[in-house]
């Protein structure tokens, strides 16, 4: 059963886009697999403090990328392959490496020099 406990909604986003990007980080990050269950809509909502509905939404969005599958009457479970999990971190990373990459240009910094301070924070953390 996929963990919500280290969930921690942040204001300013959607909470049904929070938890979307919850479930998809924990699949690139290898913690949330293939087959792996949700807890029920209702479960959630009563976890998360959460109208049902939200969930729901969440949910629906999930089954339209196919990440996970529904069946009436049992738990939602994942459907992950290793193409889906390529595109889902190439996904979440494109708009941080854009605007990363478009704030580098503005401040003069060539692409060598940007691979070099990627590669030194990269060391510190």
């Amino acid at each position: 059963m996929i963990s919500f406990m280290e969930f921690k909604p942040t204001d300013g986003t959607p909470i049904y886009q929070q938890i979307l990007l919850y479930i998809k980080r924990g699949a690139v990050a290898g913690t949330i697999r293939d087959g792996d269950e949700l807890p029920s809509r209702r479960e959630l909502s009563a976890l998360l403090g959460i109208n049902p509905n939200t969930v729901q939404k969440a949910f629906k969005m999930l089954e339209d990328e196919k990440l996970i599958e529904s069946q009436t009457g049992t738990k939602s479970s994942m459907t992950l392959n290793d193409a889906m999990i390529r595109k889902l971190r190439e996904d979440l990373l494109k708009d941080d490496i854009k605007s990363m990459t478009e704030a580098l240009r503005q401040m003069g910094i060539t692409k060598d020099e940007a691979l070099r301070l990627i590669e030194r924070f990269w060391e510190e953390i």
